[in-house]
């Protein structure tokens, strides 16, 4: 697959360019910049994130990083068996427990929520970082929602993570989590309180909590301006861009 030429390799973490130093000169070079270009497409080009991974895992399916890159491409396409093969294999290299959280997610995906569960409460849990624990919270009340136990998945993102006013990288995600769990449950008022909240700490966007808030307030998307107003009127507003919007989170995955 063709590589643009301002992608040199350099461009990955150090740790992961030490790791390629095991592969001869030209070869790591050539398995850097497909895994460049695996984590610039993930999020807009999953399709083209898969194809560049698979190349990388051609050349180099010995490299943790390279299993690893491998497992998120094919989970972001929903390919979750092969990403949980390509994720069972990079800790088997590695020996780490960072992949625990989206491991458990795969068992969701393949349809085994209470395989998730299991993996929620096994041993592992307790050497994940904060960060990677409260993922693994998430992933938990995901398999509860799963297998209909909706109380259950409303109880388990209640922590001291949810509750702490602190803002942190996962905060929105929980809040959201929460409170769309709450909304499913039919307690709509705290469902608004809790999305509220997630919209209050979600300063890059990572969900589409004011959405959700504008729908529960009654608030309609509509565009300020017809088809045929006329066209002076709408260069004066251009940068409205067709009309005021309420939020441009994007739902999570």
């Amino acid at each position: 697959m063709p590589i643009p030429e301002d992608v040199s390799g350099f461009e990955l973490d150090k740790d992961v360019q030490q790791e390629l130093q095991s592969l001869p000169k030209g070869l790591a070079e050539d398995v850097a910049k497909n895994l460049v270009m695996v984590a610039r497409l993930i999020d807009e080009d999953p399709e083209g994130a898969y194809g560049y991974s698979k190349v990388a895992l051609r050349l180099a399916s010995r490299v943790a990083a390279v299993r690893e890159a491998g497992g998120f491409a094919a989970y972001a396409n929903q390919q979750y068996s092969e990403a949980l093969a390509e994720f069972r294999a990079a800790r088997r290299m590695t020996g780490n427990v960072e992949l625990w959280p989206v491991m458990a997610d795969c068992e969701r995906g393949l349809g085994r929520p209470e395989k998730a569960l299991d993996m929620a409460g096994a041993p592992e849990v307790a050497k994940l970082d904060k960060a990677a624990q409260v993922e693994m919270r998430l992933v938990a009340a995901g398999a509860r929602r799963d297998m209909g136990q909706l109380d259950a998945a409303i109880v388990t993102l209640q922590s001291p993570e949810l509750a702490s006013t602190s803002v942190q990288p996962w905060t929105a995600r929980l809040r959201y989590a929460y409170a769309d769990a709450l909304l499913a449950a039919g307690r709509e008022d705290e469902a608004r309180e809790w999305f509220a909240k997630a919209v209050e700490s979600d300063k890059d966007g990572s969900t589409d909590a004011s959405d959700r808030l504008a729908e529960l307030d009654g608030v309609e998307f509509v565009d300020a301006f017809d088809d045929d107003d006329d066209a002076g009127v709408a260069s004066a507003d251009s940068d409205s861009e067709g009309g005021r919007r309420l939020g441009d989170e994007d739902d999570d995955k």
